[in-house]
């Protein structure tokens, strides 16, 4: 059975770490299976964007720690991304982190590298590296304070404890908080949300969003530029007006 379990639904990849037994913990299994579904994510045209979740009741506690003391550890990142396969990933379509149970660790930093995030009340989130003499090396320690407030992610650093789901969707970590057992479910109406709008558009979007926030004005309007010039030119500028002029619903080519 694979480590990382993919399918389609529509025009949304789901990936789903399957290791139960060690709690979805990466191994160089994993890390291969999930930049292997964001490579077919990113080069089907026929995707939009992807969904990542765990087989509960566990999202991911992290790197597999036995591998690490084998002295496997460089098994657990690829060269193109990074630890877990995608922390270091360039691409260019939306992934949606559907968490129920822990995301611990490397899970949180996976987390971290999703572009939305849908958590079950049964989620927690840490970085408890400092507890066994590590750091959080795969982006927790600088994404976690882009993501909430400064002091909370400096806790975390420091005292490795958790953060509860419902602290964490206060912060604005988590878009969405649902019932236990429901985050894929969830996260999938969240990308049907997405999916009903031009894919082109929304990939130049994320790209202005994550490039420009933290950047100056001057790097905000050059980019937001270069968004607009991409959406209008492509297939699917037409059929948007068209679409709204004859008040029906866009079918869009993605291209």
């Amino acid at each position: 059975m694979a480590a990382v379990e993919y399918r389609t639904q529509g025009h949304v990849a789901i990936l789903t770490i399957n290791r139960p037994e060690a709690r979805n913990a990466v191994n160089g299994d994993v890390a291969r299976g999930i930049e292997e579904g964001i490579d077919r994510l990113e080069d089907d045209t026929d995707l939009w964007l992807g969904v990542i979740t765990g087989v509960p009741p566990v999202f991911c506690a992290g790197a597999d720690l036995k591998e690490i003391n084998a002295g496997n550890g460089a098994s657990l990142s690829t060269k193109k991304g990074g630890f877990g396969g995608i922390t270091k990933r360039d691409r260019t379509k939306p992934i949606i982190a559907a968490v129920d149970g822990p995301a611990l660790a490397g899970g949180t930093e996976v987390v971290l590298s999703c572009d939305l995030v849908v958590a079950s009340t049964t989620a927690t989130f840490g970085i408890p590296e400092v507890k066994r003499s590590l750091v959080a090396g795969a982006g927790g320690l600088f994404r976690l304070g882009r993501k909430i407030p400064f002091n909370v992610a400096m806790e975390c650093a420091l005292t490795g404890d958790p953060i509860t789901a419902e602290r964490a969707y206060g912060f604005g970590l988590v878009n969405e908080l649902v019932e236990p057992g429901t985050a894929l479910e969830a996260a999938l109406k969240l990308a049907g949300r997405i999916e009903a709008n031009a894919p082109v558009a929304v990939r130049a979007s994320r790209k202005v969003v994550l490039e420009a926030t933290h950047a100056s004005d001057e790097v905000g309007w050059s980019l937001s530029d270069a968004g607009m010039a991409e959406a209008v030119s492509s297939e699917d500028f037409k059929e948007g007006l068209t679409a709204f002029i004859e008040k029906r619903p866009p079918n869009w080519t993605g291209r």
